[in-house]
Parts: C-alpha cells; sequence; structure tokens
C-alpha cells in the first residue's frame, strides 16, 4: 500500500484543490467502496451530502478530510476518512469525464465546482464515515499542523516520523523494547507511523542495521540513527513526490512519484551496494520482501553479543 510519502503528497494536492468545498452528491459504484457502513452507500451518502470539505489530514499512513457544517466555523464535525489499501487513488477533475473502469465513488463538490473520483483497481481500499475523538498523545498530528481530534479508526497510531513534535528519545526508546526484528518494529504503526516495506529496508540500509536485530539489542545510538534515518529517507522521497512502480500509485493529477530512481536497497536484490560494492540480499523475513547489504548491515548473533556476517 502507499506509505506515508505517498499519502502525503495525496493529501497535499487534495488540501489546495478541495478544502472548502461542498459535497452536492455522491455516487457509489461499487457497494464494497463503504463496506464499513453497516446502512451502505445510502448511509455513506445521507452522512456527507451538503457538508464542507475544511481540511484534509493525515496521520502516517491515514488519510481523511475533516468535515464541517456549510455555516459557522470550520470545526469538523465527522471525518470521511480513506484508505487507499493497496491501489486506491483519488482523481480530481474540473469537468465530468466518463467514469474510469475502476472507479468506486464519485463526489460531485461545488464551491468550486469540482468531480472527485476514488479509484481503486484491487478493491481493498474503501471509504468510511466516522466520529472525530480527542487526540490520545496531545494535540497534533502528521504535516505539523494542530489535530486535536482524530478519527475514531485512527486514535491508536503513534505518530510518525516526520512529525515535527514527535518525541524522538521516546520515539527511539520504543525502537528497541522487545524481542522482534527491528523490521517489524518499524512495522508496527502504533510504535512510529507511516513506515512501510519500502522506507523500512532503506532507512535500515541508510543506519546499517540488520532486519532481523532482535529490537533490545539495537544500541541506542543506533536507535537514534535509524530513526533520523527513516525521516531523511521518507523526507527525501516526499520531495520526488513518493515512490511508483506502476501505474497504481499516482498523485490527484494522475502523476507518478520518481523516489523508484533513488532506492538504494528496495528491489535491488543481486546489485552491487552503492555504498561497499557488495551484492544486495533479498529474503522473505515475516511475509515481507526484505532487502539488505551483507556486509554494511551485519547479523546479531546472541553467542558472540556482537555482528556476525
Amino acid at each position: 500500500m502507499p506509505e506515508l510519502p505517498e499519502v502525503e503528497t495525496v493529501r497535499r494536492g487534495l488540501d489546495s484543490l478541495v478544502r472548502g468545498a461542498r459535497i452536492d452528491a455522491v455516487e457509489i459504484r461499487r457497494e464494497s467502496c463503504v463496506r464499513l457502513l453497516p446502512g451502505g452507500a445510502a448511509e455513506f451518502a445521507a452522512e456527507v451530502g451538503g457538508l464542507r470539505l475544511s481540511r484534509l489530514a493525515r496521520r502516517g499512513k491515514f488519510l481523511w478530510a475533516e468535515l464541517a457544517e456549510l455555516e459557522g466555523d470550520d470545526a469538523p464535525v465527522l471525518a470521511l476518512s480513506a484508505h487507499l489499501g493497496m491501489s486506491g487513488q483519488f482523481r480530481i477533475h474540473t469537468d465530468v469525464p466518463d467514469a474510469h473502469p475502476h472507479c468506486r465513488a464519485r463526489l460531485t463538490l461545488a464551491d468550486p465546482t469540482l468531480t472527485l473520483d476514488f479509484l481503486d483497481q484491487r478493491t481493498f481500499g474503501y471509504l468510511h464515515v466516522e466520529p472525530l475523538v480527542p487526540t490520545p498523545d496531545g494535540g497534533a498530528g502528521g504535516a505539523g499542523t494542530p489535530l486535536p481530534l482524530l478519527p475514531a479508526s485512527v486514535a491508536h497510531i503513534g505518530r510518525d516520523a516526520l512529525d515535527p513534535v514527535l518525541d524522538a528519545v521516546a520515539a527511539a526508546r520504543a525502537l528497541r523494547r522487545g524481542s522482534r526484528g527491528i523490521k517489524q518494529v518499524l512495522l508496527d504503526q502504533t510504535v512510529v507511523s507511516g513506515i512501510g516495506n519500502i522506507y523500512a529496508d532503506e532507512a535500515l540500509w541508510l543506519a546499517r542495521v540488520h532486519p532481523e536485530r532482535p529490537a533490545h539489542a539495537v544500541t541506542a545510538a543506533q536507535a537514534r540513527d535509524l530513526l533520523a534515518a527513516t525521516r531523511e529517507v521518507m523526507g527525501r522521497a516526499l520531495g520526488q513526490g513518493g515512490t511508483s512502480f506502476d501505474a497504481l500509485y499516482v498523485n490527484v493529477n494522475g502523476e507518478s512519484g520518481y523516489f523508484s530512481r533513488s532506492l538504494e536497497a528496495y528491489g535491488r536484490a543481486g546489485e552491487p551496494c552503492s555504498r561497499c560494492g557488495a551484492p544486495l540480499r533479498r529474503e522473505t523475513i515475516g511475509g515481507r520482501s526484505t532487502h539488505w547489504c551483507p556486509r554494511c548491515q551485519r547479523r546479531w548473533s546472541a553467542r558472540r553479543s556482537g555482528p556476525r556476517s
């Protein structure tokens, strides 16, 4: 599924174009798109119709629009959450084109007049309307904007690596807890959110940490380096519009990201490490395709309490 840089790219695009628009009409073209609502398409349309998209927000890989009443201030009353799954996309049109074959939902907006389509080829994504609850960790969220409220389904998600109010000391400490491999910890969205498979491999390569090193065997210095590496890698990816390998990820204008051209580890099995020249390796670890350099990222041995090749 899209990771933090891709989702933030989508959030920025949507926020710049649809913020303040009124939802005039809703067409659900596939019922599974709103499968979490007991009343399905009818309930979804009744909940969001006539409300205003007051702002687009994100925490980690989770994206939502705050919905406000037409009159009064911007105080949100509901959240329109979007889970992109493996292939979810938003596309914005200034006209009303024929629906794409993979269009699952279409929102007609006014002030400004736009058509907002939700496309999803593999149909794992969905839209949802849910209540907002108080933020449990202090009232700020991804992208550095104040978020005193979060969708109920996102309240358990940790701050992400690019959140300016992330407690780096506490986050580095959390990365070192338990016996799971450090890559599994990076992928746990309740610790530090927004890190997916691609950027976990990239951050581990940059910090020179083996993906299977037990969390408790990661030193304090390594944890700090690893957190800094996640910020660096995802910051650079965000600057290039995210990572695109095919047409399943594009931004709201249909354009692809270019960070795939800068990957150091992910997808490069057998190629030389750009740092030391050793052939990069790939294994399936914890059900995820994992890439690393056997020379730069040495395995950890409990017997020797140190690295081994």
